[in-house]
């Protein structure tokens, strides 16, 4: 997935916006809050990260193509870093964005998911 495609993806989730910050990186927040950082690894080749599960975590951290997100993952915070491949279409990494999306955005207060329009449940009174 190259940085286009990326930030496509990103920018069709719900109530998401884009910063280029920290040295150019790719940075997609949802309410305020990052879940998404796209930047280039030491072999200069593009590289998401983003937040996951605890169990996610451990998993990931052990297959190919994936490992603990540099900076983020050493204070002990459950990110993960993918290595992108340009003109390759990445389903599992896409299924990671929209599970970090979740995550982050369930951790804002039920005013701003509220206010955003997210984690609604439509048959809750």
């Amino acid at each position: 997935m190259d940085y286009d495609a990326y930030n496509d993806f990103c920018r069709a989730l719900p109530a998401t916006t884009h910063v280029v910050q920290w040295g150019g990186a790719h940075v997609w927040k949802v309410g305020g809050k990052v879940f998404a950082v796209g930047s280039r690894n030491k072999e200069n080749m593009p590289a998401y990260s983003f937040k996951t599960s605890d169990l996610n975590f451990h998993i990931l951290s052990d297959e190919p193509g994936y490992r603990p997100a540099p900076y983020l993952a050493s204070r002990g915070m459950k990110w993960i870093q993918k290595d992108g491949l340009p003109n390759i279409v990445d389903n599992a990494l896409k299924q990671c964005l929209i599970d970090s999306h979740r995550i982050v955005s369930l951790g804002l207060t039920k005013k701003k998911q509220k206010e955003l329009g997210l984690n609604q449940n439509p048959n809750a009174d």
